[in-house]
Order: structure tokens, then C-alpha cells, then sequence
């Protein structure tokens, strides 16, 4: 059966399109393997099966795929690994976990507060996390080396709760919920936020669907620095804690063939299947659980399903005919969901008095009996069973599918209903009910004092349950989670990997993407470096001029290449091996912005620093995947993100949705990342070289950053560096790149990356044809002109009566005379960003609107940004003045036919990659 399919009758879905011929032989057939089963349990019974399933397709016998089986169990009751525990010791604290965790959320929610929270996740989770805290997730001092642990967003308060009983966080702390500015230091994240916790959360994962991804891109990074001999990380799991409303994001789902293509069996998936999203069921005509098996299983994943816990074991050994199991097949989620919302009787006459047979199987229990069969999240033997096996298949990664009840022994008023996601308070009445049902300790005087803080609960250190709980996270190898930043060593590149970049392009010609990748080589070459570098390209190494790295540093592949390349005669032939540097996630934004954090981290997940350099068409990079890269942020990832065939005009060969206009400023929302779009190779050399030293340099202060650099595939003349270069001006934004070279009226232009040599024969002209004196200016980064003049104001806000800081670019710009026009090949928007701190005349030039295919010339024509647009401005700026004859700008359109687009000669032909 595939997802979609009916499933109602799975057990008859393999045979109800065959005629049976000889039922008879079929009844002996079938007893065979009930007599094998009794006698030698389920898994020789699943060898024969397995045997004969093999045989058969040898000889070509059509038996269809199952892609999903019963709403049973996956593991047999036979083959469960005994649970090691103290089941007694767990019970209790993690009875006092869970009403810690509603506690601090319903504390929250007291009236001079009212900050939100969620109760029900974690109530229906505790068992799935609680097993694996007591028995699998490894802490950093493991001598395997610790486990990386996605959580699930909203069951964030289930972490403080348990951090609470391990003494890590105080009562108060845990009253600082929500609040980090009015509580500091005591305080804590609403959900996993590591730029917000630095110690504590390594992993964000509250936005939907990202936290799968980066869990798939992580156990891929422990494989590729294993296989590239830098870590030995064969002991380590990464764990991800997940929805099912959650799999419904295509980035939950999307990524799950790197998972099964390169065996990532250190990887498992857990997957809360509480059957509810936010507002409602997730499938309430149909079965996720059974959706999600095909899924994953489809995609080469091994699925172990939790439905039922062990109450029901007894039910289903009884069901001789399937009769139950039919049952439990064609109930849909939407009844499931509500039989929690019920009762015991309920449940009796609406599940199973569906039947005859089912209705007598459950003849002998009480109407509490029928209620209290368990779902198999909420069994710890069950999970622990799955986790067991999950830790010790070989080959593929793993998807635990556990079904439980969001909202699990908050009450009647909590459990299974739609609006339980939304509830953020308990009445007295519920918190009794809580109370009474986890056995807490606190009475109802405690309880009546004050509704709005009911007390927290801890048994003391000296109780027996801490004294285990405390043992067993030191043989784990210490507290999870926990984010350790140490940087490790860094020996930063030799000042001679950066010379290419000093020495321009001689005579020939070249692109500043291709004075990145020269760059780059040679920072990949540097001894001591080097080896810290990860290249990551969505499919595009050959359009970036990048191939030049295929046979040296190679292609990560864990399989190596074990195919006959067919262009293994070129020098620069496809290379794939397991030492491969180079990460090449196909066409795949999205994964490669997650192996761009797996790498930009292992700072601190691994201690192994590593610099990612993510290299794409700008056009999909934050349009695209700006909320991985807000993740990647949160993460706090270091590396350099490099936006490739930048500007609305510069690939205008290919068209509107490649055409970037505005990516600088999609860069500028997110407050981790540097933005630059340098003109010339030396500006990228000394911005990288910057950039690692902010990132790994003994003297930086604030080292958890991403740059953006924007770079062009337009081919131009690259200058060497020139004497006396002003490198702070480069860094920070702005420097004077050509002063004038004649008098005459006075102007300023300011220019970014490949607008820069328009500025420069804009002020050819503006003094050939209007003795117009201009200087030119290249701006570096408008972004980080505007975040320094924004801090001076804040600065000057915060200390009235004080002399005020002169932002940067208001300092550069001093002295210099006449009107300003400021140009690029991006939106007006961009070089408007500094309009308040230019203290000139100030006007843009830009890119505004759609891209289109044509040539450069012409589209920079059209959208008034190219040379002659630069010289007309500046006239029209110059005559209101009254420094040039009035007349002037309009003579000047005719003379160089603005209006006209073919009329356009800025730029070189072309516009492909």
C-alpha cells in the first residue's frame, strides 16, 4: 500500500484481486507459518518470509511492495529489548518533569505577565524524551563523543522542567520564562534558541520543518568529518524530535533521500504522532501514521511504528481473526483523537463494539481499564524498544512513529482537543486533576493560595529518584542539551594566500566571482588552513569556474565514485571520494544551507572548526532560504555565504527570476550576516581576510557571524590594489577610489561592485563632455554603512548632552563638495539605505522592478542606471544649483538618447553564466 491508498483493509490488500484456487491449501499455508511463529517466534518467521519474498522475485512472481503494513507494532512482543531501568525511580520524576513544565507555562500566564507558552507538546512527549535522557542521548563528555539532539519547538518547557530537577536551573529561572530582558539572568527562551542560550540549546528548531532538515545535514556533517579524518564521530547519533503537523513542511520531507543515498545511519528521526497539528487533526479522514510509514519507507528509510503500549498486547495476542486489528486499521485519526476526548465507556461502545469479536475481547476490563490502555508513546518500554533498535540497525537512518495524545494526563479539558495548543492555563480544578493524576505532593491549601503560581516541585537532591536520575546522565556523559562554544586553535591563512587577490587581472579579463574562486584556491592550498575549508555549491561548480577543484580537493561522497566518469580524460574531471572537501548537495538550496550550518558550527558541536564557503546563484539564496539561514543565524554559524551572478543586469541572458535586485537588503533582516558587494578582487581579499579573523581571531570579540559577498559574472579589466589603499574604508563600506581629475563644478559619486566602473566612466565623461569634476567612491557595503550611522543614533539617543559619534560614512564623505548620486545594480533601496547620514544632496540610481532577458547595455538603459543615466543626473543635480546652464541635463538625454534602449553601451556582451 502507498500513501494515499486506501488502507482500510491492509490485511486483505495483497490478495483481494487474486482468485484463490485451492483455499484449502491456502488454510495450510497459512497455519505453517502460525505453527513457525509459536514455535520459533516472529524473527525466524520474518527470515522465511523474507526468503521466500526474495525467491519469488527471482522468478519473476508479482507480489506488490508493502510499503505499509497493520496499525500494529513494529517490533513483536518477542523481540523487545528488555527495559534496564528503574521503572519505579523514572515514574516519579518524570511525573514531576511534566508538572514543572505546565507550571512555568501556566506561571507565565499570570495577569501582570501573559506571555505565552505550551503545555500539551511536552505533556504528550515526556515518555519519548525521558527514555531517551535516561538511556541513549550521549552528553558531550561521552567518550563516543556527545549526541546532537534536535527538540521538538514547543516542547521546550519539558527541558527546563528536567533541567530544573538536575539542579542546572533555579525556581527562578524558571520564573524568568519568556521574559530575557525584564528577567536577565534568569531568564529563558521560549523555544530552542542557542544565540539566545549560548550554554544550553545547540539546535533551533521552532520553525517548522528546518529542524529535520539540519538534523539530516548534521549526521551528515559527523560522517564527512569522520571520512575526512578529522573527527572520529562513529559512536555519535543525532536525534530529531518531530510533529507529524510538522511533516506536512516540504523541508521535513524533502531532504529524506540524503539520509538512505548515503546510509546516514547514525541518524533517527522520532516522530510525535499526537494526530494534531496546531488547529486541529492532521489527517482527520485519514491515518498519518500509516502516511508517513510509506513515506519514509519509500524513501529508503527503516520505520519502526510505537502505536500501542503494552496493555494492549494481551488484546492482540486474543485476536486470532484481525478483527481488532481491522478495526484499528480503518479507524481514521479524526475518531482516534476523539476517543481521548472521552471515556472509558465511550471507547468501549464506539471502538470496540464495532464487532462481536471485539466487543467480548474487552468483556472482562472495567471502563477505567479500557481508558487506561495505553498508546505506545506514552509506554517507556515500547519506546525504549524502538530506540534500542533504531541505535543498532545498520545501513539506513531510522523514523520512529509514536503515537500519543497531545495534551496526555492534563485532563478533560486538555487531552486531544483541537484548542489544546493554544491553552496556556490551568483552573484550580485542572491543577488538582493534574495534581492527583502524576501523584505530585502539594495540597490543595497550596494549590488554593494563589491560582496564578501554583509551586513548583522538587524532591531534594538526597531523593533516591535524583540520586539515579543525576547517575544516569554521568554515564551518559553529562547534561543534554549543552552548547559548548570553545573555538578550539586556529592558525589563520599566511598572508601570502591572500596575494592573488592583490595582484588583479593583468590584461586579461575577469569577473569578481572569478577572483573569489582564485582566491579561494589558493586559501585551500594554505598548509595550516586549508583543510578547515568546505566548499558547498548547489550544482552549479562549473558555471562558478569551480570544476578546478574536482580533481584536487574532490567531491564528498561516503561511497566514493564507483562508476567510469565520462569525462575522466579532462584535466579538470568529476572527482567523488570519501576524503572529498568539496560538499555538493545537487540542486538543492535548502540542503545546502543546512550543510552550510552543520559545517559553520562544528566550532561548537564538534570542536573542530570549520569555514563553510556556500556558493549559489544570489538570486536563491535569502529569497529562497532566508528563514534556514535566520535558523543558521540563531545557530550562531560562522562562514561565508557568496552570492554568485549577482545584480538585475548582469545575467540578463537568463531572465526575471534570475535577475537579483535586492538580496542586499533580504541580508540586511538578518542581524548575524555582514553584507558587501566589492568591485575588484583586492576588496574581496582584504573582506575575507577579515572575515576569518572576526570569525577565529584571538582578538575578536563578536566571532559568531556569516559574510555575504555579492559577486558578478560580468568579465572586467581587475586593477591590482592600489598604493596607500584605504583597507578601513573597504572594511567598513566606503573609501575614495578616484579623486578628481580636473576642476569644475563639484560632484560625488558613489558606486557598489559591478556599478563601479560605470561611476568611473561617468566621470570620464562628466569631464570630457561638461568639465564636471566628480570623485568616485566604492562603496563596500551599504548595509554596514547604514547598521554603524543606525548606532551612532542610538548612541547619541542613549547619551543626551553628550558629544554624538559622526557615523562612518559621514566622516568619509567630510569635505567633499556638490551633490551626490549614488548607483548599483540593485534596487533603489539599497544605496537609499544611507540617505540620512549623507550630509550632500543626495540621489539613487537603481534597478527598480522585474529583471528581463536582453542584453546588459540595453537593461541598464532601460532601468536608468548605466553611465549616461549617472552622467544626466548629476547635471540635473548640478543645474538646479545653478552650477551648470539649465538647459544642460535635457540636452544631455538627447545627446545620449536615454529613452532609447538600444541606444545603451555600458557593459560587456553577454548575460549567460
Amino acid at each position: 500500500m502507498a500513501a494515499g491508498e486506501d488502507t482500510s483493509h491492509i490485511l486483505s490488500g495483497l490478495t483481494n484481486q487474486l482468485p484463490d484456487r485451492d483455499p484449502e491449501e491456502t488454510a495450510e499455508w497459512v497455519e505453517s507459518l502460525d505453527a513457525l511463529i509459536r514455535e520459533q517466534g516472529t524473527e525466524r518467521a520474518q527470515y522465511i518470509m523474507r526468503s521466500l519474498l526474495q525467491r519469488a522475485g527471482a522468478q519473476s512472481v508479482g507480489v506488490p511492495m508493502v510499503t505499509t503494513t497493520d496499525y500494529v507494532n513494529t517490533i513483536p512482543v518477542d523481540q523487545e529489548a528488555a527495559f534496564p531501568g528503574n521503572e519505579e525511580f523514572e515514574r516519579r520524576y518524570r511525573a514531576y518533569m511534566r508538572w514543572n513544565a505546565a507550571v512555568m507555562v501556566h506561571r507565565a500566564q499570570r495577569p501582570d505577565i501573559g506571555v505565552g507558552g505550551h503545555i500539551s507538546t511536552y505533556a504528550g512527549a515526556a515518555t519519548l524524551y525521558e527514555v531517551g535522557f535516561n538511556h541513549f542521548f550521549r552528553g558531550k563528555d561521552h567518550p563516543g563523543g556527545g549526541d546532537q539532539v534536535f527538540f521538538q519547538g514547543h516542547a521546550s518547557p519539558g527541558m527546563y522542567a528536567r533541567a530544573f530537577m538536575e539542579g542546572r536551573l533555579s525556581e527562578e529561572d524558571l520564573d524568568g520564562f519568556r521574559q530575557e530582558k525584564s528577567r536577565e539572568g534568569h531568564a529563558l527562551s521560549s523555544y530552542p534558541h542557542p544565540r539566545l542560550m549560548p550554554h544550553f540549546w545547540e539546535f533551533p528548531t521552532v520553525s517548522m520543518g528546518i529542524g529535520p532538515m539540519n538534523a539530516i545535514y548534521q549526521a551528515q556533517n559527523n560522517r564527512y568529518l569522520h571520512n575526512r579524518g578529522l573527527k572520529d564521530t562513529s559512536d555519535q547519533q543525532v536525534w530529531a524530535f518531530l510533529g507529524d503537523g510538522e511533516m506536512d513542511e516540504p523541508e521535513s520531507r524533502g531532504l529524506l533521500q540524503l539520509a538512505a543515498n548515503e546510509n546516514l545511519d547514525n541518524l533517527n528521526f522520532v516522530i510525535n504522532c499526537n494526530l494534531q497539528r496546531l488547529d486541529g487533526p492532521v489527517r482527520g479522514n485519514g491515518k498519518i501514521m500509516q502516511e508517513l510509514e510509506a513515506f519514509f519507507r519509500g524513501a529508503g528509510w527503516n520505520v519502526i511504528k510505537v502505536v500501542w503500549g503494552r496493555e494492549w498486547d494481551d488484546l492482540l495476542t486474543r485476536d486470532t481473526d484481525g478483527s481488532l486489528v481491522k478495526i484499528m486499521n480503518e479507524t481514521v485519526d479524526g475518531d482516534y483523537q476523539t476517543y481521548k476526548a472521552e471515556s472509558g465507556g465511550f471507547v468501549r461502545e464506539h471502538f470496540f463494539g464495532k464487532t462481536p469479536q471485539t466487543k467480548d475481547l474487552v468483556a472482562d476490563l472495567t471502563d477505567d481499564q479500557i481508558w487506561n490502555l495505553k498508546r505506545g508513546g506514552h509506554d517507556y518500554r515500547k519506546v525504549y524498544a524502538a530506540y534500542k533498535a533504531a541505535t543498532e540497525f545498520k545501513g539506513k537512518p531510522t523514523v520512529i512513529l509514536a503515537h500519543t495524545v497531545k495534551g496526555y494526563g492534563l485532563g478533560p479539558h486538555f487531552e486531544g482537543r483541537n484548542a489544546t495548543h493554544q491553552m496556556k492555563k490551568l483552573t484550580v480544578a485542572d491543577l488538582k486533576d493534574f495534581r492527583d493524576y502524576l501523584r505530585i505532593p502539594i495540597s490543595d491549601e497550596q494549590l488554593d493560595a494563589d491560582p496564578y503560581r501554583p509551586p513548583y516541585y522538587h524532591p531534594g537532591f538526597d531523593a533516591p529518584e535524583i540520586a539515579y536520575l543525576l547517575e544516569r546522565r554521568s554515564a551518559l556523559g553529562g547534561f543534554v542539551p549543552e552548547r559548548r562554544g570553545g573555538d578550539g586553535s586556529v592558525d589563520l591563512p599566511e598572508a601570502k594566500s591572500y596575494e592573488v587577490a592583490k595582484r588583479g587581472s593583468g590584461k586579461q579579463m575577469a569577473a569578481t566571482t572569478m577572483s573569489f574562486v582564485r582566491l579561494l584556491k589558493d586559501l585551500l592550498r594554505d598548509k595550516k588552513f586549508g583543510n578547515r575549508i568546505v566548499p558547498i555549491v548547489p550544482d552549479e561548480s562549473r558555471t562558478f569556474g569551480m570544476d578546478a577543484f574536482f580533481p584536487t580537493a574532490k567531491i564528498y561522497s561516503p561511497a566514493g565514485q564507483n562508476y567510469l566518469s565520462v569525462d575522466r580524460d579532462l584535466v579538470l574531471a568529476y572527482k567523488e571520494s570519501p576524503a572529498g572537501q568539496l560538499i555538493h548537495p545537487g540542486i538543492n538550496e535548502a540542503g545546502a544551507v543546512a550543510a552550510f550550518t552543520a559545517a559553520g558550527t562544528s566550532y561548537a558541536t564538534h570542536g573542530v572548526p570549520l569555514v563553510p564557503v556556500y556558493v549559489f546563484y544570489s538570486m536563491f539564496g535569502f529569497q529562497r532560504t532566508g528563514d534556514a539561514f535566520w535558523a543558521a543565524g540563531d545557530q550562531m554559524t560562522r562562514g561565508f555565504i557568496i552570492g554568485a551572478t549577482a545584480g538585475r543586469t548582469t545575467l540578463t541572458g537568463e531572465g526575471l527570476q534570475h535577475a537579483d535586485g535586492h538580496s542586499p537588503l533580504l541580508a540586511s533582516t538578518n542581524p548575524a550576516v555582514l553584507t558587501y558587494d566589492p568591485a575588484y578582487g583586492y576588496e574581496i581579499g582584504h573582506i575575507v581576510r577579515s572575515g576569518l579573523e572576526r570569525m577565529y581571531g584571538p582578538d575578536s570579540t563578536d566571532k559568531n557571524v556569516m559574510y555575504y559577498l555579492t559577486v558578478y559574472n560580468e568579465p572586467i579589466i581587475q586593477p591590482a590594489e592600489p598604493e596607500n589603499l584605504d583597507v578601513e574604508g573597504v572594511i567598513k563600506g566606503i573609501y575614495l577610489l578616484a579623486p578628481a581629475k580636473i576642476d569644475g563644478p563639484r560632484t560625488q559619486i558613489l558606486a557598489s561592485g559591478v556599478s563601479v566602473p560605470w561611476a568611473i566612466e561617468a566621470q570620464r565623461v562628466l569631464a570630457d563632455d561638461w568639465n564636471v569634476s566628480a570623485d568616485v567612491w566604492s562603496v563596500t557595503s551599504w548595509n554596514e554603512l547604514r547598521r554603524d550611522g543606525l548606532a551612532a543614533e542610538e548612541e547619541a539617543f542613549l547619551n543626551p548632552g553628550q558629544p554624538a559619534r559622526v557615523p562612518f560614512v559621514t566622516q568619509q564623505l567630510e569635505g567633499a563638495t556638490g551633490p551626490i548620486v549614488a548607483v548599483s545594480d540593485y534596487m533603489k533601496a539599497v544605496p537609499d539605505q544611507i540617505r540620512q547620514f549623507i550630509p550632500n544632496e543626495y540621489a539613487t540610481l537603481g534597478a527598480d522592478g522585474f529583471g528581463f532577458s536582453d542584453t546588459r547595455a540595453a537593461a541598464r538603459r532601460y532601468f536608468k542606471n548605466d553611465t549616461h543615466s549617472i552622467v544626466v543626473k548629476v547635471l540635473q543635480l548640478l543645474a538646479a544649483r545653478g552650477e551648470v546652464e539649465a538647459d544642460a541635463p535635457s540636452y544631455a538625454m538627447d545627446r545620449y538618447k536615454l529613452l532609447d534602449v538600444n541606444a545603451g553601451t555600458t557593459g560587456g556582451a553577454g548575460g549567460d553564466t
